[in-house]
């Protein structure tokens, strides 16, 4: 099998840190973990490209620097209990599982989740929790969290999934209410309240199920 220590080494100096991304425990977990498990094999060799990689129709791994813009601006903490919404085949999850306590990762696509499931256990991952499930209502069994990360562009994000955090606890998403060029957000909730502020521009796909809801015309 190939060696991607130098790409990923590359990644991390080159998309990652040259962004904003100081974060110790993300800079770190970003450098030692195999993206490249986390794509399809076709894909290995892209693994490390500052592009979204697709991993299933529909369906892709988040460029570098905007996952990690998007977890560095989340603020997470070794107690917190995090839900990866859309977890895919798991990268953000692994990343997570070495900054927070406990990883809610929720899938709807079961070959993806089946996929994730296996990587996470080739690389020893045991406190990330898997479960399978729309992604549109969240996971309200497990709330509330400290951290919610949507792994994929909304049109809004719903509010449902908002109730879900815990208080204090932060949203990190893109969000494209027009399906085209997006806008990294992060979301607080403090008592019943959700305040909500932009953070960088960003082109990420869509995720299936929070499209924009179509508008009737007479």
């Amino acid at each position: 099998m190939p060696d991607y220590s130098a790409a990923r080494h590359n990644m991390v100096e080159g998309q990652v840190r040259p962004n904003k991304v100081t974060d110790h425990a993300l800079v770190e977990a970003m450098s030692n973990i195999p993206r490249e498990l986390f794509v399809p094999k076709a894909s290995r060799g892209f693994a490390y490209v500052d592009e979204d990689i697709p991993v299933a129709k529909g369906r892709y791994l988040i460029e570098p620097m905007v996952i990690a813009r998007l977890l560095q601006e989340a603020r997470v903490k070794p107690n917190d209990i995090v839900l990866d919404l859309g977890c895919g085949t798991g990268y953000a999850s692994a990343i997570l599982s070495r900054m927070a306590a406990t990883v809610v990762a929720l899938e709807e696509d079961a070959e993806l989740s089946a996929r994730a499931d296996g990587t996470l256990r080739e690389l020893g991952v045991d406190n990330v929790v898997l479960v399978q499930g729309p992604l549109i209502e969240g996971h309200a069994k497990q709330a509330p969290y400290d951290v919610i990360l949507i792994h994929g562009a909304v049109a809004e994000v719903p509010a449902a999934i908002l109730e879900q955090l815990a208080e204090g606890g932060r949203l990190v998403t893109v969000v494209s209410p027009d399906g085209r060029m997006g806008q990294a957000r992060i979301f607080q909730r403090t008592g019943k309240v959700e305040t909500g502020r932009i953070l960088f521009d960003a082109a990420t796909p869509l995720l299936p199920g929070f499209e924009p809801k179509p508008v009737f015309q007479f």
